[in-house]
């Protein structure tokens, strides 16, 4: 029977798996596709993505890690202290530090920059220079929060396999 520390371990992989999917579809497909185009189709497509993924159901997931993950270290934590709850206590801190951290400090920053670049009259060179800027950190930050979001992944079906003897 299911005890509810391991469905609570549960519902975190699962949404640490929706998150770090999401930021590889980003890597390999959003924005290579996005470099295919002008400066301006860039800006609008990235202006438009960047507001409608605002929404509930990427805060269910994106937010839920942040408490979810240190809340199922701590329902995890027994004596002696277990392999489990150093897995899952390891991807709450990579998760805080390397996915909400980056994209607070480092994507939602640039996003932010983002929906206030005017598109209407805006020079050619305005466009490149800011996409160039905009385009070349944005895509170092998504990177490290790919890769700290697989790393979180990794870990947490780890300790979802994990048996306490």
């Amino acid at each position: 029977m299911p005890t509810f520390s391991n469905i609570v371990l549960f519902i975190t992989t699962i949404l640490s798996a929706l998150m770090a999917g999401l930021f590889y579809a980003w890597s390999i497909s959003v924005m290579p596709g996005l470099a295919r185009i002008s400066d301006r189709a860039f800006i609008e497509a990235m202006q438009g993505m960047n507001r409608a993924i605002l929404n509930p159901v990427f805060f269910i997931a994106f937010i839920g890690c942040v408490f979810l993950l240190p809340a199922s270290a701590w329902l995890s934590f027994n004596r002696p202290v277990s392999l489990r709850f150093m897995l899952v206590l390891a991807a709450a801190a990579v998760y805080l530090v390397g996915v909400f951290g980056v994209t607070a400090a480092g994507n939602v920053p640039l996003n932010e920059s983002l929906d206030k670049f005017q598109l209407a009259g805006a020079a050619s060179e305005d466009l490149a220079t800011f996409r160039r800027h905009f385009e070349a950190s944005w895509n170092r930050f998504n990177q490290v929060r790919t890769v700290a979001a697989f790393v979180v992944l990794l870990l947490m079906v780890a300790a979802c396999w994990w048996r306490e003897v």
